[in-house]
């Protein structure tokens, strides 16, 4: 990898880090509405399959080791096999996934549904996964709690993070 490259992982770990600290705690869930989700997206929109896993493995071993860099600024093994540590993983799972699925193209409606049909149910099946697992919850109430109150604003997220990335890799290709 040249420097250039090294350079966007390095920045995407860096706002991965930043919009975790972006969040808003809701009072039914351990789950937080988060900027992370927009960022996620971003790192697939804008880097290869194989740099966006870098970045999010990356971000995860930051946290994995102390550095408070997860929502609500937490970190170590707790957080990432606590209830919300499904979405962790999920992110992991999905940058590269969207990455590869974005094609050549750079095209805000085909990020979008990228983002919308692989990234979220990845993210969700994920999250979803170790809020049932950890709280020991039916699904139906796994669902109420990890899925149902975050899809009309992970849509707008998707669409945001879709726009971004099309702006950055018209300004990376110049």
């Amino acid at each position: 990898m040249n420097t250039r490259v090294l350079t966007k992982i390095a920045i995407c770990v860096a706002l991965l880090s930043v919009s975790a600290y972006i969040s808003i705690p809701l009072p039914f869930t351990a789950a937080m509405l988060t900027a992370l989700t927009i960022v996620v997206n971003l790192v697939a929109f804008i880097l290869t399959p194989k740099q966006a896993f870098i970045a999010l493995a990356v971000y995860i071993l930051l946290g994995a080791v102390g550095v408070p860099v997860f929502v609500g600024g937490m970190s170590g093994p707790g957080k990432i096999f606590g209830p919300t540590g499904g979405f962790i993983f999920g992110y992991l799972l999905a940058a590269p996934l969207m990455s590869l699925a974005k094609g050549k193209n750079n095209n805000v409606k085909r990020y979008i549904a990228v983002a919308i049909l692989i990234g979220m149910p990845i993210i969700y099946i994920g999250g979803a996964t170790s809020m049932s697992i950890v709280q020991n919850l039916d699904i139906v109430s796994t669902l109420m709690v990890a899925v149902v109150p975050f899809i009309v604003g992970d849509i707008i997220k998707c669409g945001i993070a879709a726009y971004i990335g099309v702006k950055l890799n018209k300004a990376f290709m110049s």
